[in-house]
């Protein structure tokens, strides 16, 4: 699918409802911070949202709802003749709809798919709509704490994956000629959504995706370093003291699959980021 970029200054039909066709059919991905702010605006805790409303071990919003007229479900959070349930709470996907947010050498783009705007197809009526420039649209839909999130949960994502280059290449794992490990960290990376959290187990998704943090959530940056923190614990707790090979190869194998999953609910490349990180561990003397 081609892609269209645009910058700041760019001018579009773009507008926002509570009801529009975008609640319908999407595939709508959660970081743990987005879990948290939609059960509060929900009145309920994380772990019954997630529960409740999510898939995968709460990375994906669940669309189980009423169909339109092509077929498609409507998000698990939409009221017909209402629209969106949870509207201030509602992720960074789904303030940008129609674009996309594409981070290249740290530098941030947004776009959409293909050559014509997306609302066009199902949403004519934004026609009559005034015209807004991206910047303008961003602001309206207050996407900044979000973004800041998504950036954030991309550092915990690599500080995860960290974890397991450590475990594979400072403990004598990869020097005893160990080759088994980066080809289930390829595996991880083809994984469907299901699998991944049936990898993960049901004790390492709750730290990831519904941690026991009291802090004000309002501050998003707060909230993931303290985050950050917890699940580096964790997993010093429970992989500190690992002597044998095979245990350093499911401690490596499980901090990669984590890591992945994280990329999962961020949206990411998860597939490519994980041929890159084997590109990096294979270039400091891991086998494969």
């Amino acid at each position: 699918m081609l892609t269209t970029k645009l910058n700041s200054k760019s001018i579009l039909p773009l507008t926002c409802t509570r009801s529009g066709t975008c609640c319908f059919g999407k595939a709508v991905m959660l970081n743990p911070w987005e879990l948290l702010c939609f059960s509060r605006e929900k009145k309920n805790t994380p772990k019954e949202f997630r529960d409740l409303y999510t898939d995968f071990g709460g990375i994906q919003l669940r669309f189980d709802g009423k169909q339109d007229n092509k077929g498609q479900n409507a998000c698990s959070q939409y009221v017909d003749n209402f629209g969106c349930s949870v509207h201030l709470g509602r992720p960074l996907a789904c303030r940008l709809y129609p674009l996309g947010r594409q981070i290249q050498f740290e530098k941030v783009h947004y776009i959409y798919e293909g050559n014509q705007f997306p609302c066009l197809n199902d949403c004519s009526k934004v026609l009559e709509l005034p015209k807004l420039s991206v910047e303008e649209y961003l602001s309206g839909q207050e996407v900044d704490l979000f973004e800041k999130a998504q950036d954030e949960y991309l550092i915990v994502m690599q500080n995860l994956a960290d974890i397991a280059f450590e475990l594979l290449l400072d403990s004598g794992l990869s020097e005893s000629g160990d080759t088994k490990t980066l080809a289930a960290w390829r595996q991880i990376g083809n994984l469907s959504h299901e699998l991944s959290a049936e990898k993960i187990g049901l004790e390492w998704l709750n730290n990831l995706m519904i941690p026991k943090i009291t802090i004000d959530i309002e501050n998003p940056v707060s909230f993931i370093h303290k985050h950050n923190e917890l699940l580096l614990l964790k997993a010093q707790e429970e992989f500190g003291t690992i002597q044998n090979l095979q245990g350093l190869h499911e401690a490596s194998v499980l901090m990669i699959s984590v890591a992945l999953h994280l990329s999962r609910g961020l949206g990411a490349d998860t597939k490519g980021i994980s041929e890159h990180w084997i590109d990096i561990a294979k270039n400091n003397g891991a086998k494969e």
